[in-house]
């Protein structure tokens, strides 16, 4: 049996490729998907949400891209319960569209970033991490301007308290509440993370951290539905 998995393609998407990589890499089938389409293909297994910058991040960091025709089929395969992984500008759409909670803002000090940090593995107990152990420190390449993840107290309680939030930064970079650097639906089906597992998946990147991630997945989903 074929994983599927669907890749979102916006104007101003730059990571899309990549993303596919990394699926191939774990023996999913990818396939990309143009914004503009109105329906999915049939018998996806999981929508992915690339990186990027979807239409110039103008007005707001995915707002556009969250208006886009495709995303309300993206929205109906969620609430339906599919599962959804958005990395970076794929985050931004994910709250943008409200199946995040939060909101993410200007980095601390106004500057885009771009490095590799190290992140803490914040909980196991989710598709998209189980092949890591809860505490663990890995390391993700962030290369992000509006990565600053912000959500009031009540919001911020609920995360803790559900066991959503997914990865901490260990040193953080971007001024995020909690350190949060990734944070989980409330059916965990769901996973937004500014972080980019996709550039660690090859010994030939900075590391293979990521790898994991992309085989947890492929891995998981027929034994979680």
């Amino acid at each position: 049996m074929t994983f599927r998995v669907g890749v979102l393609v916006f104007p101003g998407s730059n990571c899309d490729r990549d993303l596919a990589v990394a699926f191939d890499a774990a023996g999913a089938e990818t396939q990309m998907i143009w914004h503009k389409d109105t329906t999915l293909p049939k018998g996806l297994d999981l929508l992915a949400i690339p990186g990027g910058f979807s239409f110039g991040d103008y007005l707001r960091c995915g707002a556009i891209a969250a208006n886009s025709p495709v995303v309300r089929a993206v929205a109906d395969f969620a609430h339906s319960g599919g599962h959804v992984l958005g990395i970076c500008n794929g985050f931004q759409i994910l709250i943008e569209t409200g199946l995040l909670p939060g909101a993410l803002m200007r980095n601390a000090g106004l500057k885009f970033l771009c490095a590799t940090e190290e992140l803490t593995v914040a909980t196991n107990n989710s598709l998209f991490t189980s092949q890591y152990a809860t505490g663990e420190k890995v390391r993700f390449p962030i290369a992000h301007h509006d990565g600053n993840f912000i959500a009031d107290q009540h919001t911020l309680e609920k995360l803790v308290g559900e066991d959503r939030i997914a990865f901490r930064y260990s040193n953080n970079p971007n001024g995020s509440v909690d350190d949060i650097a990734g944070v989980l639906s409330e059916n965990r089906r769901v996973l937004g993370l500014m972080p980019h597992p996709e550039r660690v998946i090859d010994p030939i990147h900075p590391g293979v951290d990521g790898a994991r991630l992309f085989a947890g997945v492929v891995n998981a989903v027929f034994q979680d539905t």
